[in-house]
């Protein structure tokens, strides 16, 4: 990829839990564009930012840092029945990931950048960036996925689905959209983004 003085476009791609949003990103990061995820940071945040964790013990209401680290099971039992509570913790996290990605986009050389992030419309990550693509997976794929990845039970996957918004929503408000069930094949239609956005790039200069 030719290199430039800093990043002309952000991509944003997101997609419902289990979508295979890391997948998707593996294929961009081979192509040599860079990726920020927004979950991976958070987690960094919420393990090491001092006030953070003060703030996340002060919202679940006791301490959730006993073992030296997070509880991650305790906080998602308390804050994905109580929305109030999720929002909190949302609003504590959300503005310090955001920063993190301004910063790191500009010490990126490429002509765009990615930000990946499963909450992008919910949590107002899509406003930092310029464009996005979804990635798209039939639900009863993701449940197995999420399933057996973080063994979680089917009940505790549907519960993280309704705090995401709709796949129809998402696709509506997405500039591409990358389809990926058992029978899709993601990397053409990567490549086809890929093509895309260096090609508006491109027009622009």
């Amino acid at each position: 990829m030719i290199k430039d003085s800093k990043p002309r476009l952000k991509l944003g791609v997101t997609g419902g839990i289990g979508s295979g949003k890391t997948s998707v990103c593996r294929v961009f990061d081979i192509l040599g564009v860079p990726v920020f995820s927004a979950d991976r940071e958070a987690s960094e945040i919420v393990e090491n930012d001092q006030r953070i964790i003060s703030r996340i013990n002060s919202i679940a209401g006791k301490n959730l840092y006993i073992n030296g680290g997070l509880d991650r099971m305790e906080l998602a039992t308390i804050i994905f029945n109580d929305k109030t509570l999720l929002e909190k913790v949302n609003s504590l996290v959300h503005p310090v990931v955001f920063d993190h990605f301004m910063k790191w986009v500009l010490e990126q050389t490429t002509p765009y950048v990615i930000m990946e992030a499963a909450i992008l419309f919910e949590s107002g990550a899509a406003k930092y960036v310029d464009k996005v693509a979804t990635v798209q997976a039939p639900v009863e794929q993701r449940i197995e996925r999420i399933i057996q990845r973080n063994k979680l039970s089917r009940d505790q996957v549907m519960e993280r689905m309704r705090n995401q918004i709709d796949d129809e929503t998402r696709m509506k408000l997405s500039d591409w959209v990358i389809y990926n069930s058992e029978n899709d094949m993601i990397i053409p239609a990567i490549l086809n983004i890929h093509k895309d956005i260096l090609t508006l790039i491109n027009t622009q200069i």
